[in-house]
């Protein structure tokens, strides 16, 4: 199952879209969870960590493999892994069958690794953690279709929202506006709280990655009703 291969223009671009972050399904129960999700599911966002550049460890190839198998959304790999393995991990998860992998600007080899990307026709995205300027975005943003901050430290669920995300929001989407050849989306991950939505998609989020805000919600119907409800920044 894949998406259909115009899924990134074919996005919604004027409510806010919801990707869900597999790392706060039930992991036990993972064919189910996507199920209950699938439908106000707008992109799948899956972590990958290496205990290493970020202290948790997750998700395996083999895993989104089998993900892939059950669902013809775009799937969204997020690699938070050392320069040392970020290339090969690029091609086993392209074999995966994933359709976008961001990569941090923190690695020093992300310019290599946007170019693997890209070897794999598959779209590419730059992930911007919060100590690093929005200004590191501007030699890539010619080659990627998403750019997501963090807004919380990397790796650790819980945190509370850090007070410069709005702000780095609204300069990247500055910057994003600056260069109009093609689609980028702006993505806000981490720190994802009702009353944190609000403003990070008044600030330029385009989509926000939701773990426990969809996936622990009294009433998910309710709550990502909710969530498309809420219009894009002008």
């Amino acid at each position: 199952m894949r998406p259909d291969i115009n899924w990134l223009q074919n996005l919604p671009d004027t409510r806010l879209m919801a990707e869900m972050s597999l790392w706060s399904a039930d992991l036990m129960h993972m064919a189910d969870e996507m199920q209950r999700i699938e439908r106000f599911t707008d992109i799948y966002h899956v972590d990958v960590a290496d205990g290493a550049f970020s202290p948790a460890l997750l998700f395996f190839p083999d895993l989104v493999a089998a993900i892939r198998k059950k669902t013809a959304k775009p799937i969204h790999v997020h690699l938070m892994v050392a320069d040392a393995i970020l290339e090969s991990q690029i091609d086993q998860f392209a074999e995966a069958g994933v359709d976008l992998i961001s990569v941090h600007a923190e690695n020093s080899n992300a310019d290599a690794a946007l170019a693997k990307i890209a070897a794999h026709k598959l779209l590419s995205g730059l992930v911007l953690q919060v100590h690093t300027p929005v200004s590191a975005a501007i030699p890539f943003l010619g080659r990627i279709s998403f750019l997501t901050l963090l807004g919380t430290a990397i790796g650790v669920k819980g945190q509370g929202l850090d007070p410069a995300a709005n702000g780095r929001l609204s300069e990247a989407r500055a910057l994003i506006a600056n260069q109009n050849a093609h689609r980028i989306v702006l993505a806000a991950d981490g720190g994802i709280r009702e009353h944190t939505v609000p403003g990070l998609c008044n600030a330029g989020a385009q989509t926000i990655v939701m773990g426990s805000l969809a996936m622990n919600a009294p009433d998910l119907t309710a709550r990502m009703a909710w969530v498309h409800a809420q219009r894009l920044a002008a």
